[in-house]
């Protein structure tokens, strides 16, 4: 396999990184396998104390979302929404925004990010210390109510034992479709466009 020229960034050729170029867009094409893998992680190794594991919490969010007849942003952000449980658990929010932002619009970006401020109104009035009005400092922005919205529609409610996920396989054309976008092209990214969730459907 050919490999650089240089121990010392300062130090490569254009040859140097035409090749590293060329060989980052191959490994950049399997970021959705990547992503795969760890929600399979999360399966095996999550935390400890619910009824479902982190894998079947993220499938049951995108489930959700999809049978509300979401759009591609919106079922990968759901499925993706706490996978950095594992690697970021105390800003796990704000490593799934960053993981997404390239891809896709910017207000699920912004709800993804801020997720975590805003299911606090669900229990941290149980927890000493804790303010479940932590959403409050956001109510004026303009993503504030689809953040409210995500939150009881798509996060609270998914750790149910009981209900019908579809399977981690069924969401890969999902993450494909995604993560093959050229990276914050202004079709995806849709700076200011104020969309909200799409209407909750009777049989979600």
């Amino acid at each position: 396999m050919a490999t650089v020229s240089f121990t010392q960034m300062k130090h490569g050729t254009r040859q140097d990184y035409a090749m590293l170029q060329a060989l980052e867009h191959s490994f950049y094409t399997k970021t959705a396998q990547r992503l795969h893998d760890e929600l399979e992680r999360q399966g095996q190794d999550s935390i400890d104390g619910y009824l479902i594991s982190r894998l079947e919490h993220g499938l049951q969010s995108a489930t959700r979302a999809w049978r509300d007849g979401a759009n591609d942003d919106w079922v990968v952000a759901a499925l993706l929404h706490d996978i950095g449980d594992g690697l970021a658990p105390q800003n796990h929010d704000r490593m799934a925004a960053e993981i997404i932002r390239p891809f896709v619009s910017e207000e699920v970006t912004w709800v993804i990010e801020h997720h975590g401020a805003f299911q606090m109104i669900y229990y941290a009035h149980h927890l000493t210390g804790w303010n479940p009005n932590e959403r409050d400092q956001y109510r004026d922005h303009p993503y504030y109510q689809t953040a409210v919205d995500f939150c009881e529609r798509w996060d609270q409610n998914c750790f149910d034992p009981n209900y019908d996920s579809q399977q981690l396989d069924f969401f890969v054309p999902f993450l494909e479709r995604v993560f093959a976008r050229k990276a914050y092209a202004a079709e995806f990214i849709k700076p200011a466009d104020n969309q909200g969730l799409p209407k909750a459907l009777a049989a979600s």
